[in-house]
């Protein structure tokens, strides 16, 4: 069981929001009765409800149960936060690929045909649209002063980064939206639209401020300094092609921040960072939390292990599920970077390499439907670290979100591409630190070639490698192709605008102001 526990408060459905309508005559305010404020007034065991429920937001599809969605007209397995974040990001790169033929994900896989009417894009905007106001409300409410709470300060930092975060992951994918703040909260009228660099500079700013009033240390789930200073880092890593002027600096400097103070080091044993025993992991800096009785959903970590999984090659319970979904597959573009055959794999010191289940695959995935074609990945497990635990349907593994390796890998990154703030030397030192854990051979240099392989062996299938091949200008184009980009079998080129995902056709319905993105 897991120490944050998300709690199911009656209450708050009071104010139950759907995504759109955060881009309405701002009906942006989500519903809220006076009774909330009361309680919040009268009962201070209220606010960690409601904070609790904050997290939740990003963790499951709804504190009802697997089976409910916050998002109105959702459907409640497809529309959480993870199991959006690895479509866009993972599915729709070099690393993973689906063989359902969803209407929708067919389309993020093959990289082919994206439209403002695909599903999963408007589950991601809405998702993270329906955080924002709610977000923006509480933080309100706890600004009274009749709202009397020991750790006040302490709740609204954190409402403040869950807000910003929201915002960051709207930058990312669709590089544009409305910017709902405490001073337009009650507007009566439609926002006008914010554009990257707008809330590029709002998110900045909010997380500067947040980062010196927030507590050093938090309960595990929450945020804390370390966290702030992680998303400033991958905010900052991002900033050229967020704004155009990079902030390599920057980015170095919070990295080397989170590496010297946040207290965390790698967890020995990789796999546990991808266990259900990972609470317990020294290296996590931000999990999202599932457990398999208390915080159950189709779209968290669940998505993940049991869409690695399939009857007809492997037996789910040895993974700790109960289930096989036969989904999902890596390419050769991210087990390659460990051997060109299973064999290669098999034989590789790189613990890493092992977390592919080889045995009836086949190394080239000649047809992404086919479940054999292609290794799937056992990154992802429900079973404790040492191989212990219940097989159960849903999983207890928690999603890191944020973690150590993460941060080093961009302190290297930023070293190599010249910030004043980190060396080259000491990024060489910390990519070798984590090859070591892996037991892979130290390299004897680096450069950016070399950190963004890294960072495919390390990070994938955690909601990261989209964005790390846009900002390596790898993502659109033909410079670099890769299993089934663009539909074809050895790939082929996909348009610039594919950077940016479509703003749904939902948004711009429910807010004149907003327009789409070019291309689309």
């Amino acid at each position: 069981m897991k120490n944050l526990k998300f709690k199911s408060l009656a209450f708050l459905f009071l104010f139950a929001v759907v995504g759109n309508s955060c881009t309405r005559d701002l009906d942006t305010t989500p519903k809220v009765d006076l009774t909330l404020e009361n309680l919040l007034i009268n009962d201070s065991n209220a606010v960690e409800g409601l904070l609790s429920r904050l997290y939740a937001s990003f963790a499951l599809s709804s504190v009802n149960g697997p089976g409910s969605s916050d998002i109105a007209g959702a459907d409640a397995g497809e529309s959480p936060f993870i199991r959006g974040l690895v479509n866009l990001q993972d599915f729709t790169a070099d690393d993973m690929k689906n063989r359902w033929g969803d209407n929708g994900l067919d389309q993020l896989t093959t990289a082919t045909n994206w439209t403002d009417n695909n599903k999963f894009f408007k589950y991601a905007y809405d998702r993270l649209y329906y955080t924002i106001p709610q977000a923006t409300n509480l933080i309100g409410i706890m600004k009274r002063n009749d709202v009397v709470y020991a750790d006040k300060e302490e709740v609204i930092s954190e409402l403040r980064f869950l807000r910003a975060m929201s915002y960051y992951y709207i930058i990312d994918l669709f590089g544009k939206g409305v910017l709902v703040n405490d001073e337009n909260f009650n507007s009566s009228v439609p926002l006008p639209e914010a554009n990257r660099k707008e809330l590029f500079t709002y998110v900045e700013s909010e997380l500067l401020d947040i980062e010196g009033k927030i507590a050093a240390t938090n309960t595990y789930g929450r945020a804390n300094k370390a966290v702030v200073r992680m998303l400033l880092a991958k905010l900052y890593l991002n900033a050229e092609v967020y704004t155009g002027t990079s902030k390599y600096t920057e980015a170095g400097t919070y990295a080397a921040k989170v590496i010297s103070e946040g207290g965390y080091i790698l967890e020995p044993n990789v796999r546990k960072n991808f266990s259900a025993d990972n609470n317990t992991s020294k290296e996590i800096i931000f999990p999202l939390i599932a457990d398999a009785v208390s915080s159950q959903s189709f779209g968290n970590t669940t998505y993940l292990v049991n869409g690695s999984l399939s009857t007809d090659t492997m037996s789910p319970a040895d993974f700790g599920s109960t289930d096989g979904w036969a989904g999902h597959r890596a390419t050769k573009a991210w087990y390659g970077l460990f051997g060109n055959s299973a064999a290669a794999l098999a034989a590789s010191p790189d613990k890493r390499a092992q977390l592919f289940w080889t045995t009836g695959q086949n190394y080239e995935m000649t047809d992404y439907k086919t479940w054999v074609d292609g290794f799937p990945s056992t990154k992802f497990w429900n079973k404790n670290s040492d191989g212990s635990g219940a097989v159960t349907s849903f999983s207890s593994t928690d999603f890191p979100l944020f973690r150590l390796s993460d941060a080093y890998l961009i302190y290297a990154e930023c070293a190599l591409r010249g910030a004043s703030s980190v060396n080259v030397a000491q990024g060489l030192i910390y990519v070798n630190a984590i090859r070591a854990r892996a037991g892979a051979t130290p390299f004897a240099s680096i450069n950016l070639q070399s950190i963004l392989d890294e960072r495919a062996r390390e990070l994938n299938f955690e909601g990261v490698r989209r964005q790390d091949l846009i900002r390596f200008g790898k993502f659109t184009g033909s410079s670099y192709l890769w299993p089934w980009k663009g539909g074809v079998k050895d790939g082929t080129s996909i348009p610039t605008y594919y950077n940016v995902f479509p703003v749904p056709s939902t948004a711009l319905q429910s807010n004149p102001n907003l327009t789409q993105n070019t291309g689309y």
